[in-house]
């Protein structure tokens, strides 16, 4: 790794010490080692964002384990709470129906009773001497009063137990319906903080799956700018391996003329300049590229003879007019031809049609201006 930024600076040495101005190799350097330092600093710019949204996951991971096992906890609490609930109301449902029967029980037996007394108290009571007259024996007698004191002893007895019963039942009763309302209590709170973390853990899970989205995307940006390089790496290759041979031919083509025919270049098609002149991934950009729809009719940019019309390599089908004076224009990615070499155009005239052949990336006019065979900035000219 060391020994990059030295290759690098090689590297960019010899690309402009190759390119015809040598009073701009400075710039031209500064420039090719500014381009490739740009490109370096994006690529690591988003590798250290996919690092800081993996760490940023992680640290949710864990969050979202820990609330997970909370939550847990708090659904086994609130499992628990809610079958002792359950278990207290069935109790409660239980406690009241036995206490509504002894009450029906306490009302039929002092009923009972009550009519028992009220027979007593209407019906003739029978004396000591009554009792033991009609009696056969002492002891009959004896045991016809005991008999009598124990009937009402024991309906006296009844009522009062039926009563304590009934009285303990609802205590009872009473004391459940307070612990099921503690636990009632309890089981919402439970309730809240269970629902609470499950949200917790809701808005987690959803952090981290935008977290998952935003590092997908970012490699997906990653995968895309390291295949930009690739591809404008391979298309400046393939324009620099054709940019000897069309130098000689156009040495070998242009006319002795010392002034152009033209004085002035025009567009020659009418859109946004996508990719300007100049050095980009370590290769000289010879021209412009003007974003244009496929089929858009070329006109030539001044009058002059057409020198070049054929394939050349990453250029696709390409034309360059020879204007005189060492200056002529070029014109790559052409979809079809509409001038051929040898003839004289005019300015303005249609001279082939947009399209995307060759080493491109959609449809455009890769537009250059060349003095001399060697490739200049356009913009200077138009």
């Amino acid at each position: 790794m060391a020994r990059r930024p030295a290759l690098l600076a090689a590297l960019a040495v010899t690309l402009v010490l190759a390119a015809p101005a040598a009073g701009d190799n400075s710039s031209k350097m500064a420039g090719l080692q500014a381009r490739i330092e740009a490109a370096r600093q994006h690529e690591a710019a988003l590798k250290a964002q996919i690092s800081d949204v993996t760490s940023q996951i992680r640290t949710l991971e864990g969050k979202v384990g820990d609330v997970a096992q909370k939550l847990s906890v708090l659904e086994r609490d609130l499992e628990l709470h809610q079958r002792r609930l359950d278990k207290l109301n069935a109790l409660y449902l239980f406690e009241t129906n036995r206490l509504h029967f002894l009450q029906r029980e306490y009302v039929r037996v002092v009923t009972a009773l009550n009519q028992r007394l009220v027979q007593i108290y209407e019906s003739p009571d029978p004396s000591a001497a009554e009792v033991i007259l009609n009696s056969k024996s002492v002891q009959d007698a004896i045991d016809t009063l005991h008999y009598l004191a124990s009937i009402a002893a024991q309906d006296k007895r009844i009522a009062s137990d039926v009563a304590n019963a009934r009285n303990e039942v609802h205590a009872t009763r009473e004391k459940t319906k307070q612990v099921r309302a503690v636990v009632a209590s309890e089981t919402h709170v439970v309730a809240i903080r269970t629902q609470q973390q499950r949200d917790v853990k809701d808005r987690l899970l959803a952090s981290q799956s935008k977290l998952a989205n935003a590092r997908y995307k970012k490699r997906q940006a990653l995968t895309s700018t390291k295949q930009q390089e690739q591809d404008l790496v391979a298309e400046a290759n393939a324009l620099a391996a054709a940019d000897a041979s069309i130098r000689s031919q156009l040495a070998g083509a242009q006319n002795g003329d010392t002034t152009p025919s033209a004085s002035g270049l025009i567009w020659p098609v009418i859109g946004p300049v996508t990719s300007p002149f100049g050095y980009r991934w370590g290769r000289l950009h010879a021209g412009i590229d003007i974003g244009v729809p496929n089929g858009t009719p070329i006109h030539a940019a001044a009058s002059g003879t057409v020198v070049i019309a054929g394939w050349v390599s990453g250029y696709g089908n390409y034309t360059c007019i020879d204007h005189g004076g060492g200056l002529a224009t070029c014109y790559a990615h052409q979809s079809a031809f509409a001038a051929t070499v040898g003839q004289h155009v005019v300015q303005g005239e249609v001279i082939g049609y947009t399209g995307c052949t060759g080493h491109c990336f959609g449809p455009h006019l890769h537009f250059e201006v060349r003095i001399n065979g060697t490739p200049v900035d356009p913009l200077g000219y138009l």
